[in-house]
């Protein structure tokens, strides 16, 4: 473990690990620093003492918690009125008939409503589902594989602590391997199977054959073109595992709060079916003295599934946000502490903390990254479709995709760094970009080989599971071809599980960098590990492959 010294940690690297810049000078480091004192500037340096904020924080970015709050608490309200005022005769169309006298639609007979909820039986078809193999091999396979994703994520992570390089090393050549093999076994067993010779015919089969191939072979220059920074990857993904593991409860709050995410949106999903059942059966023209019963609906229900399906989307971006800042605040507790010390509570706070005086600022950012998702999604789907064409939509693409990425941009260590001080977004997304600029490090990039060698590992883990249960199912069961179907859903699953934990662990590797460019800027070093690490990180997008004519780095 580091120290909490100035500099104390390692007398041969200050010249590396403090250098500074005329234009971008660093913060000199204060002569008592008092962990629980707010962020103040000094009458000397215009520059704010920036420090992990332990004591009581205020509420930030309130209009959002307002607005927030206004759309949920809207979405149950009509919700429940849409229940209570639903029509129970809104199946029951053919029931009614047109009454000359009242000119309106009148119900045949008495039809009482237990009758129309009655739901029909399902005896027959549950038998019959019951013993079709495929569902029942299906739902067993799907059982074990959630059940085992536990085990091996938590496997991952001690392999990743402990033998990162080993880990390493052992899945690059898999990431050619496995989709060679996949793309020949493919080819070789449509070939000899008739039905699927049929379907696709020989030039067809060979041109996927050679364009998988090229994909591979770009793949394969990508890693060579990155080899020289394979060992700084390892040591960054190593750091990481190891803050991850120091606070390993993460892993068991975080898929809390997704699971209450899912529990809040079953209500939402109830009200937007009996939405549907509010209107009313009015009689409608087919002829000249011709009438017919169809359904209206009510005006209020398109409106009511609008501020639904808002609100679903605003909120799940919100728990998103959230679980960012329960993890920056926990793992920055954890950074900060003196050596020897254990975090105590400090999930707990951060939960506090997230879901409390900071609500409004998670509000802010999910309702930010929800919109730009949307917006990026319809601008994505009007490329694919063709939708708009001409050098006028061609500009106005443009300008949404740089605008989008400038607030991705804004926002990448935001939410990180107002877990950490407890300041408000925008108060937080300055105070980011000025930490980041001065420290002469670079706001959009950490080391993106990282992710994309998480996600090769992930990727390698899950194909090699898939074809352990492709080959069980072969052997034990008399499924056919639908054994390939089966193995390729639990690779989703367990691919869906290994990715939420790579998802936990880059924002672990984000949350440690902005915890390192403040020990640069205050010139302290509470992490020496850390430090070791991160200061080989490219101080500029310009930069990126200095580190390569660096010393080499040793595992």
């Amino acid at each position: 473990m580091g120290s909490s010294g100035s500099g104390s940690g390692d007398e041969s690297k200050p010249s590396i690990l403090y250098d500074s810049s005329p234009s971008h000078p660093l913060l000199s480091k204060p002569s008592q620093t008092d962990p629980h004192h707010p962020i103040e500037e000094s009458e000397s340096n215009p520059y704010p003492l920036i420090t992990f904020n332990y004591g009581p924080r205020h509420f930030q970015d309130l209009p959002f918690l307002f607005l927030f709050l206004l759309f949920s608490l809207s979405t149950f309200a009509f919700g429940i009125f849409s229940i209570a005022h639903r029509n129970p005769y809104s199946s029951h169309i053919s029931s009614f008939i047109y009454d000359h006298n009242t000119t309106s639609c009148i119900h045949k007979s008495s039809v009482s409503p237990l009758a129309i909820f009655q739901l029909p039986s399902f005896s027959s078809y549950s038998s019959s589902s019951s013993s079709s193999p495929l569902i029942k091999d299906l739902t067993w396979t799907l059982v074990i594989t959630f059940i085992l994703s536990g085990p091996f994520i938590f496997c991952l992570l001690w392999s990743l602590r402990h033998y990162t390089k080993q880990i390493v090393y052992a899945s690059l050549p898999f990431f050619i391997i496995i989709p060679v093999f996949i793309n020949v076994f493919w080819f070789v067993a449509c070939t000899v199977t008739p039905t699927c010779r049929d379907s696709f015919s020989l030039a067809y089969r060979i041109l996927i054959l050679v364009f998988v191939f090229l994909i591979i072979v770009i793949i394969a220059w990508i890693i060579f073109a990155n080899w020289h920074r394979i060992e700084l990857t390892i040591r960054i993904v190593g750091v990481a595992s190891d803050a991850l593991a120091r606070n390993i409860g993460l892993l068991g709050v975080l898929p809390c709060l997704s699971f209450g995410i899912i529990v809040y949106f079953v209500p939402i999903v109830v009200f937007l079916v009996f939405a549907r059942l509010n209107g009313k059966i009015v009689p409608k023209a087919s002829g000249e003295t011709e009438y017919d019963c169809v359904w209206k609906q009510d005006s209020w229900v398109p409106a009511y599934f609008t501020l639904a399906i808002v609100t679903m989307l605003w909120s799940a971006a919100v728990m998103v946000e959230a679980q960012v800042y329960v993890i920056s605040g926990t793992v920055a507790q954890w950074y900060f502490l003196k050596e020897g010390s254990t975090p105590s509570r400090s999930i707990r706070s951060s939960l506090r903390n997230a879901f409390g005086h900071s609500f409004g600022t998670v509000c802010f950012s999910g309702l930010l990254i929800g919109a730009v998702r949307v917006v990026r999604a319809a601008v994505d789907s009007a490329e694919r479709e063709d939708a708009a064409s001409g050098i006028v939509n061609l500009i106005l693409r443009c300008c949404v995709n740089v605008l989008l990425s400038a607030i991705n941009f804004l926002n990448k260590f935001t939410i990180n760094f107002a877990a950490i001080t407890g300041e408000g977004y925008c108060s937080s997304a300055k105070m980011t970009y000025e930490l980041l600029r001065r420290n002469l490090l670079s706001a959009v990039f950490v080391e993106t080989v990282s992710t994309r060698i998480l996600v090769g590992i992930i990727f390698v883990l899950s194909a090699l599971y898939a074809i352990v249960v492709c080959a069980i199912l072969k052997a034990v069961s008399s499924l056919g071809v639908e054994a390939y179907f089966v193995a390729v859903l639990a690779w989703m699953l367990l691919l869906a599980a290994l990715g939420y934990f790579v998802h936990v662990l880059e924002n672990v590797i984000d949350t440690v960098y902005v915890c390192y460019a403040i020990d640069r800027d205050k010139g302290e070093v509470c992490k020496q590990e850390v430090h070791e690490v991160y200061v080989h990180l490219p101080i500029s997008r310009n930069d990126r492959l200095s580190h390569a004519l660096r010393t080499p780095l040793i595992v």
